[in-house]
């Protein structure tokens, strides 16, 4: 279970004067040793990178050849300082990805080591930016989705779990946590049956899956709506993406205080580490390769989607 990490990084993360180095304290406690923060100044303030690596018994990190995995805590902010006071839904990304990753630092210095490297990337910024949002509010963030991409995301992955709050909208309406399809080089793919296999298994109940427009998956910045950024890391890489949402039944703003459910988190905690666990040791598939490469001969390329698209 992972109650204790993730009511430690609640109290941690609802404090408005958090910052990076607090985080990385933090998970510097509970074990982990390879932990680096970078502030970024963006034109509405500043925030805190963080990315932590718990190494594997197999990984790259030591030359050895099982998968990396990489998750992604994806927000705008904690918190939306000064005009809302505490802890707001849209940092449940955050909330998430720190508390797996101190799990899965304690994990490794008992022993309990997984076979491939998984790298754990976020960002820390108590006091963002809100912004208008059909049908709730959104947050905003200090730093743009590219500087977002550039320092959360492990390139050298082999796959990405990206972990949002994706409540403010009427197209998945469920209290706990939904999965997207496979996102990959512009394609949406099928569902993978991996991962349902492990959202069931985790949560004892049926999985739950939440639709994608092809607009969702193409980058910010091109006037189009979008459900909200749970996809944009997709937009920067080759491998395949799945998206964990933090969802709730009734639409709710990014920037609602008293909005977190821990039984949420704590279920897409587990489930995040069950992934890590699979995918090192060779046991879940993101993608049906074979099929994959079969859409692109018939079809062609539609890694367009990852740009900005033609100029107007």
């Amino acid at each position: 279970m992972s109650w204790r990490h993730v009511i430690d990084a609640f109290e941690l993360l609802d404090d408005p004067s958090v910052d990076g180095r607090a985080v990385a304290a933090h998970l510097r406690s509970a074990g982990a040793e390879e932990v680096v923060v970078q502030t970024i100044k963006g034109d509405k303030g500043t925030t805190d990178f963080i990315r932590t690596v718990i190494p594997g018994s197999h990984g790259r990190r030591i030359g050895g050849t099982a998968p990396t995995l990489s998750i992604v805590g994806r927000l705008g902010g904690l918190g939306a300082r000064p005009e809302q006071i505490g802890f707001v839904s849209d940092g449940d990304g955050a909330l998430t990805a720190i508390a797996a990753a101190a799990k899965l630092a304690v994990m490794h210095e008992r022993g309990d080591v997984l076979a491939g490297d998984v790298v754990i990337g976020t960002h820390i910024c108590p006091d963002a930016p809100t912004r208008p949002h059909d049908p709730v509010p959104f947050m905003d963030s200090p730093v743009e989705i590219e500087d977002m991409n550039k320092h959360e995301i492990d390139l050298t992955a082999d796959a990405i779990l990206s972990v949002d709050t994706t409540k403010g909208n009427r197209v998945v309406n469920h209290n706990g946590f939904a999965l997207s399809p496979t996102v990959k080089q512009g394609w949406i793919l099928r569902t993978s049956e991996d991962l349902l296999a492990i959202q069931q298994r985790v949560t004892g109940r049926l999985p739950v899956v939440f639709p994608l427009a092809m607009q969702d998956i193409t980058p910010y910045g091109n006037d189009v709506h979008h459900l909200n950024s749970i996809l944009q890391p997709a937009t920067a890489t080759s491998a395949p993406v799945v998206g964990v949402a933090i969802t709730t039944e009734t639409p709710v703003a990014g920037s609602a205080t008293g909005a977190t459910d821990l039984r949420s988190v704590e279920s897409a905690v587990r489930f995040c580490i069950e992934v890590a666990k699979d995918f090192g040791r060779g046991g879940v598939s993101f993608y049906d390769r074979t099929e994959f490469d079969r859409l692109v001969s018939l079809y062609g390329e539609m890694t367009t989607l990852q740009t900005s698209g033609r100029a107007s």
